[in-house]
């Protein structure tokens, strides 16, 4: 169970790693059930739960990890109320309006993963020109996972492998994990090192399921709204603390 410990930095040399991870993956959850606990509509936790992604942004980047990738939306969101998707959508769009060139002054790169044909077309713009915001001297990258699935990202990749094997262009027995890591979306990145699921649930939820392989899971019973500084830093000291094997002894 992870345990909340005072607001101070993550501290090289605690635990068995001496580093913070480079890669960290957040399946953002429970916002809904932090706005029902208070009577309160669900997009109300949804804009609480933005306050916690500026606040975690923050405090992953000073931390020093590279990359911070976070599931904002999945392929199944949509079954979600029609109300609830279009403000979900709203907010983000508020998001990038005015936090993109925010970020990109404090060195954080934005990048999205996920189906973007699926969304809006004035979105799709918008993610557009966020990605292309100048980044003073990057620190880290913040990569938004958006209307992204696991096994569509994996299907999709199998469709181009399969289409460069018909056309010649690449042997079929020459398709090794690299070739394929290479078709994915996440190309070139480096796989996530802890992925943390807020609200108590323990299911990964067709979240990285190429990528995070052999990552550390951390599972809290914090809502999202609740996650911020202290609970995200708690997080990297557990990590910290765990001894990754990779399969050996």
């Amino acid at each position: 169970m992870l345990k909340l410990r005072p607001q101070t930095p993550f501290a090289a040399g605690e635990g068995a790693s001496s580093a913070p991870p480079r890669h960290v993956a957040i399946i953002m959850d429970g916002n809904g059930r932090w706005a029902k606990a208070r009577g309160l509509p669900r997009l109300a936790g949804h804009k609480r739960g933005v306050d916690s992604v500026r606040e975690v942004v923050r405090a992953a980047a000073e931390a020093g990890v590279g990359r911070l990738t976070l599931y904002a939306f999945s392929t199944e969101n949509w079954r979600r109320p029609e109300e609830e998707v279009a403000g979900l959508m709203d907010l983000l769009r508020y998001y990038l309006r005015h936090e993109a060139r925010k970020l990109g002054r404090d060195g954080i790169r934005l990048r999205f993963i996920g189906d973007r044909a699926g969304l809006a077309s004035d979105l799709q713009m918008a993610m557009a020109s966020a990605e292309a915001v100048d980044c003073a001297g990057e620190r880290m990258v913040l990569q938004i996972a958006l209307n992204y699935g696991g096994r569509a990202e994996i299907l999709a990749a199998a469709r181009r492998l399969a289409r460069r094997v018909a056309e010649g262009e690449l042997c079929a027995e020459n398709i090794d994990e690299g070739e394929f890591s290479a078709a994915l979306t996440t190309k070139g990145d480096p796989d996530p090192d802890l992925v943390i699921r807020t609200s108590g649930e323990r299911r990964i939820s067709n979240f990285l399921l190429w990528q995070a392989a052999y990552a550390e899971y951390i599972f809290t019973p914090v809502l999202w709204p609740d996650f911020g500084r202290e609970a995200f830093l708690a997080a990297l000291e557990e990590y910290g603390a765990r001894e990754r094997r990779y399969g050996g002894v």
